[in-house]
């Protein structure tokens, strides 16, 4: 099967590269054809040409940044966040062959990047993440507040 693939990052430096190269090692181990368009503070590596767009069953855009979707009109897209492509990139693989088999097309969330985006999509509404949305348990991101910026400024300053 043949994908394409967007990862951005705010910074750019180091995750939105680790999250590509993920997503080739685990495209590749599966038999997949992929090609992963790198964005970051340095501009744009290895811009995806419009041939392999047009080629591609399926687009993954794993992105903490916004990432212009005009050039892949028709096709499916899967959207998560860097973090899904550098820990879960053979998930996300598998899920964008799975729906790319199913003949899916439009726009669906998966992972962690819960944006709401999957309601024009031609899928169901769980993405895999069903567990996660019926438990009552609030979602804590970050880490210890004692040792957060705010905390210590107020350390700081009294």
């Amino acid at each position: 099967m043949k994908l394409v693939a967007v990862t951005s990052c705010p910074t750019g430096i180091a995750h939105s590269q680790m999250a590509a190269e993920n997503l080739l090692q685990a495209g590749e181990r599966l038999g997949h054809d992929i090609d992963v368009e790198v964005q970051g503070a340095m501009g744009t590596q290895d811009e995806l040409a419009s041939d392999a767009i047009a080629e591609a069953d399926a687009v993954i855009i794993t992105s903490d940044t916004s990432v212009s979707r005009d050039r892949f009109d028709g096709k499916l897209v899967l959207k998560g966040t860097v973090k899904d492509g550098v820990n879960n990139a053979e998930a996300v693989v598998k899920k964008a062959v799975e729906l790319a088999e199913a003949g899916k097309t439009g726009s669906v969330t998966f992972g962690s990047g819960d944006d709401g985006e999957d309601a024009d999509a031609g899928t169901d509404e769980s993405s895999g993440d069903a567990d996660t949305a019926e438990s009552d348990e609030p979602v804590r991101r970050g880490g210890d507040p004692e040792k957060g910026l705010f905390a210590r400024l107020k350390k700081l300053f009294s």
